[in-house]
């Protein structure tokens, strides 16, 4: 078993430094507020002297600043930091810069799961860097989850983690306003979510519904086929959701946005194509 510093003991770093002991590992922890430390003490975690106390430091805090301040001018000789806050890929790549100034080497990570599923089959975590680093510690953080590696530009962690977050916000805001739109008709929640999963597994799907899929090759070859089911249309439908909102006196700030999105494509003359030229106007704001 190796040994790891865990920096930041809020929900998620402190899920992480117990998942650690729990696989036999040495642990190190370290927070701003010392006394967040105290129950890993007890179970067997020591009190690291500094952030910088330790060859693998995980960092698990609300942004990059806070590691800067919790790091302060320590050297970092040799040390390999993975840190798995969250923040802009801008601002990691400079952050791999300002750990490389320091003697380090900086892996990022976003991981996929709630502190609950932190160690749980299913859990997974997208890291960024030099490969050849990552693996040499693989046998150690593989205990929090599955290793996704995507490529050696710091920023690519953050932006599939990112991209991940987009999908998952967006939807089930979706959902809620699904729900809340059937609720006026007294519709019990519990009735919609039989159509609302098969909606979301044919969208990940192979067949015909399987839109994930169609959208990436069509995004990916520049080409938006609209034929029976154009852009036009779904603008339209879309203004109709919305109105269909408003009438039951519902909150439209979120769809009255993909709307207006919708309709900006369709004024640019790409009424005729399919839905995923709406890339277009995303790339063009």
């Amino acid at each position: 078993m190796s040994e790891v510093t865990v920096v930041g003991l809020g929900p998620m770093g402190s899920k992480m430094a117990a998942t650690f002991l729990d696989a036999g590992h040495e642990v190190a922890v370290w927070n701003r507020t010392a006394s967040k430390a105290e129950p890993l003490l007890a179970r067997g975690a020591r009190r690291a002297a500094s952030a910088a106390d330790g060859d693998l430091l995980v960092v698990s805090q609300i942004s990059y600043q806070a590691m800067y301040d919790s790091f302060g001018d320590a050297r970092l000789d040799g040390k390999v930091v993975v840190n798995l806050s969250s923040d802009t890929p801008e601002r990691l790549r400079e952050a791999a810069r300002w750990v490389a100034e320091r003697g380090g080497t900086l892996i990022t990570g976003g991981i996929m799961v709630p502190p609950p599923g932190i160690g749980q089959p299913g859990a997974y975590t997208f890291y960024s860097g030099p490969q050849d680093v990552l693996d040499r510690h693989a046998a150690t953080l593989e205990a929090l989850s599955e290793l996704t590696y995507v490529g050696p530009d710091q920023g690519l962690a953050m932006m599939y983690y990112q991209a991940q977050l987009l999908i998952f916000w967006s939807s089930l805001t979706a959902f809620m306003h699904a729900q809340a739109l059937l609720g006026t008709a007294g519709v019990p929640p519990q009735a919609f979510v039989p159509f609302a999963r098969s909606l979301f597994t044919q969208l990940g799907g192979d067949g015909p519904m399987g839109y994930a899929k169609i959208l990436a090759e069509e995004i990916a070859a520049g080409s938006y086929p609209g034929g029976d089911n154009s852009l036009h249309m779904q603008a339209v439908g879309m203004g109709h959701v919305v109105e269909a909102l408003a009438e039951a006196g519902l909150e439209t700030t979120v769809p009255a946005a993909l709307k207006e999105l919708f309709e900006r494509a369709d004024a640019e003359g790409r009424g005729h194509e399919g839905i995923s030229t709406v890339i277009e106007s995303i790339r063009k704001p």
